[in-house]
C-alpha cells in the first residue's frame, strides 16, 4: 500500500508540475504576446510623431521659402527703383551740361551777329561773318535748337522776360511789342528766355 501511496504521489507531482509548467508557458507567451503589442504601439507612435516632424518641418521651410522669396522681391523693387533715380538724375546732369554748353555757344552767336550788324553799319565786308553765323545757325538747327517766337504774341513768362512796358491802347493786353533778346528753345526745355517789351492800355 505505501508504495502504491508514493506512486500515486509521484504521479501527481508531476501533473502539477506539467500543469505549473504549462501555465509558465501561458503566461510566457502572454508576455510575448503583449511585448509584440507593445512594439507596434512604439513603432505606430513614432510614425506619428515622425509624420508631425516632418510636416512642421515642411512648414517650417515653406515659410522661410516665403519669407526670402518676399525680401529678394522687395530689394529687387528697391534695386530697379534705384536703377530708374540713377538713370534719370544722370540723364538730367548731361541734359544739363548739354544746355550749358549750348547757352555758351549761343552767346558767341549772338556776338557773332551783333558783330556783323555793327561792321555792315560801317559799310565793311562781312562775307566771312555771314559764313561763320550761317554754319553757326546750321549747328543750332541739327541740335533742334530753336528761336522763341516772341514780337506780336501775348507775354508768357515761362518762355519771355519782360524788361520793360509801354502803354498802348491799339494792341491787347500784354501783348510783345519789342524784342530786346532773342530766346531760346532746347526740344521743351528753355535755354533761354526772350527779353521784351510788353504793351499794356
Amino acid at each position: 500500500m505505501s508504495k502504491d501511496k508514493k506512486q500515486t504521489e509521484e504521479i501527481d507531482s508531476k501533473s502539477i508540475d506539467s500543469k505549473s509548467i504549462d501555465s509558465k508557458s501561458i503566461d510566457s507567451k502572454s508576455i510575448d504576446s503583449k511585448s509584440i503589442d507593445s512594439k507596434s504601439i512604439d513603432s505606430k507612435v513614432k510614425e506619428i510623431i515622425s509624420s508631425e516632424s516632418e510636416d512642421e518641418i515642411i512648414k517650417t521651410y515653406e515659410k522661410k521659402l516665403s519669407d526670402y522669396d518676399e525680401k529678394l522681391q522687395r530689394a529687387l523693387a528697391d534695386y530697379q527703383n534705384l536703377e530708374r533715380r540713377t538713370q534719370v538724375e544722370i540723364s538730367q546732369r548731361v541734359s544739363s551740361r548739354t544746355n550749358n554748353l549750348l547757352l555758351n555757344f549761343i552767346n558767341i552767336y549772338e556776338d557773332f551777329i551783333r558783330a556783323e550788324n555793327s561792321l555792315s553799319k560801317d559799310k565793311i565786308n562781312t562775307d566771312g561773318i555771314q559764313a561763320v553765323i550761317k554754319n553757326m545757325e546750321n549747328l543750332l538747327s541739327e541740335n533742334n535748337i530753336k528761336p522763341i517766337d516772341a514780337i506780336g504774341e501775348i507775354f508768357d513768362p515761362q518762355i519771355h522776360e519782360a524788361v520793360s512796358i509801354v502803354i498802348d491802347n491799339t494792341l491787347d493786353e500784354g501783348t510783345i511789342t519789342h524784342e530786346v533778346s532773342k530766346g531760346y528753345l532746347s526740344g521743351k526745355a528753355i535755354l533761354k528766355p526772350s527779353k521784351v517789351i510788353v504793351s499794356k492800355k
